[in-house]
């Protein structure tokens, strides 16, 4: 099995580092000063689970020079979903599978936008990573763990294919019922956290902790919750409940890869989570107040980010 990533950044560096370092075929598609240190040092990933340093097959930033995939992860950002699904057009074989595992409720649906429905299934995957430095992956919080599954709720051989290449890996992996049902639970935790988050400056222990705001949490869940349900998503009746449990839990300090890109003026993926749901609202005909100050907050920074 030849696995490709497709953006090297605290998901796609540890995923990607830890299905080569098991002794797979790995290609990483990375650029810039992170490309140059993977090429001449090696992928290093600094995690809570233990260190290692590894050297996948290839690194490149030409997908030209990459052979054809097996199996194809796309880790970029949200935005960035349909565009790394044409550049991924040359190297995909018949059978080829392809994952996106970035944050954002339609991912999937980007991909499909422009490839061919038969390479694509739903995924998302749970961590808290980052790129510390070029070169270097640090996993800080939570257990790795990838779900992945047919877009139609099928069970076939080739999720077990998938499975045994992520089970070599040595990482948590669960193939999905219902893909769309666990992407959008992921989806509405980490929107409900991110926005607020970037809003506050405020971890998401300090968040929850905080009575105001763990109920505008509760707002911002229960208006993706009715978004969710209006789009046919399955969604359990307590899933609101649920995410406000998980938020409890998650460690007091932590904040959202989301939050880290607004607060730091990097481009962000605000248009992904609050900005969908506002749109996704107003096209249903659901009210979406919450999720709306929260976006029109954070849009002028955005913008300038994006300048």
């Amino acid at each position: 099995m030849h696995t490709v990533i497709i953006g090297v950044g605290g998901v796609g560096g540890y995923f990607g580092g830890k299905i080569a370092n098991s002794g797979q075929k790995v290609t990483l598609v990375a650029r810039g000063k992170h490309l140059e240190a993977i090429q001449n040092k090696g992928l290093h990933v600094k995690s809570i689970n233990g260190d290692f340093v590894t050297h996948p097959f290839m690194v490149t930033d030409d997908t030209n020079q990459v052979e054809k995939a097996n199996l194809i992860l796309i880790c970029t950002k949200s935005w960035q979903v349909a565009q790394a699904g044409k550049l991924i057009a040359p190297i995909l074989k018949e059978d080829t599978i392809v994952i996106p595992l970035q944050n954002g409720a339609d991912n999937a649906e980007k991909l499909l936008s422009v490839l061919d429905a038969k390479y694509v299934l739903g995924g998302l995957c749970k961590m808290y990573s980052k790129i510390e430095a070029p070169g270097v992956i640090n996993h800080f919080g939570h257990d790795p763990e990838i779900v992945f599954g047919a877009l139609d709720k099928s069970i076939s051989d080739r999720l077990y294919k998938i499975k045994e290449v992520f089970d070599k890996a040595g990482f948590n992996n669960t193939i999905s019922k219902d893909i769309y049902v666990d992407i959008w639970s992921k989806f509405m935790f980490i929107a409900t956290v991110s926005g607020l988050g970037a809003l506050t400056r405020a971890t998401i222990g300090e968040m929850y902790k905080h009575r105001e705001l763990n109920q505008i949490l509760r707002n911002t869940a229960t208006e993706i919750y009715k978004v969710a349900i209006a789009k046919g998503v399955n969604l359990p009746e307590d899933i609101v409940d649920k995410i406000l449990s998980f938020i409890s839990k998650q460690p007091y300090d932590s904040t959202a890869s989301t939050q880290r890109d607004i607060m730091e003026g990097r481009p962000s993926e605000l248009d992904n989570f609050n900005g969908f749901i506002v749109k996704e609202g107003k096209k249903l005909g659901i009210p979406t107040p919450t999720n709306k100050f929260i976006y029109s907050c954070l849009q002028p920074m955005e913008a300038k980010a994006r300048q």
